[in-house]
């Protein structure tokens, strides 16, 4: 730990360990690797905020549909720029160890794209354009079938949207979803 502990006293890397679910070492790992996202930046500046553009080179966000999303719901100013310690969160959240309850959480946030505490039509629209690309071109009709499909399934007082409870429920019978809602240090 010698050289790398530097940055963090013994004290904040206990904090961080409280408030996560990472090893002391897991959180020096995940500083280094968001110190490997920009260098010239965060050099021996902890308190460094990271662009979302740079958030983006980490390969496993960058290459997830809703890295804009993650960004910005992890970004303490919900602006999708990054200190550490919104990195740190977000990888947390999306570690092996983080309960199930708490990735449903998380996701249910980022699906949610209005931000009115409901998974409502627009943001179904959005979420399965952003799951099968702008490539696949489906057709207005099926875009609709294909949301009150959705609807049909997980809605459960029909009011044409999904509630946090109605999100967790789905959720819940879905067996590998904490395996696909993860990244690795």
């Amino acid at each position: 730990m010698g050289q790398n502990s530097s940055q963090f006293t013994e004290q904040e890397l206990q904090d961080y360990q409280d408030l996560t679910y990472f090893t002391k070492q897991e959180i020096l790992l995940a500083h280094h690797k968001f110190k490997l996202l920009a260098p010239e930046k965060v050099g021996h500046n902890k308190n460094a905020k990271l662009p979302m553009n740079k958030m983006f080179s980490y390969p496993e966000l960058g290459a997830n549909p809703f890295r804009d999303r993650i960004c910005r719901i992890f970004s303490s100013n919900h602006d999708g720029d990054c200190t550490f310690e919104d990195f740190l969160d977000m990888m947390s959240v999306f570690s092996e160890n983080a309960p199930r309850n708490v990735k449903a959480e998380h996701a249910f946030r980022i699906y949610d794209f209005d931000g009115d505490d409901m998974i409502g039509v627009d943001d179904l629209r959005q979420v399965i354009d952003r799951l099968i690309g702008n490539e696949q071109n489906l057709s207005e009709q099926d875009m609709q079938h294909l949301i009150q499909n959705i609807l049909d399934e997980a809605d459960l007082d029909d009011d044409g949207a999904l509630s946090f409870a109605e999100f967790e429920h789905v959720i819940n019978k879905s067996p590998d979803f904490t395996s696909v809602f993860r990244m690795k240090l």
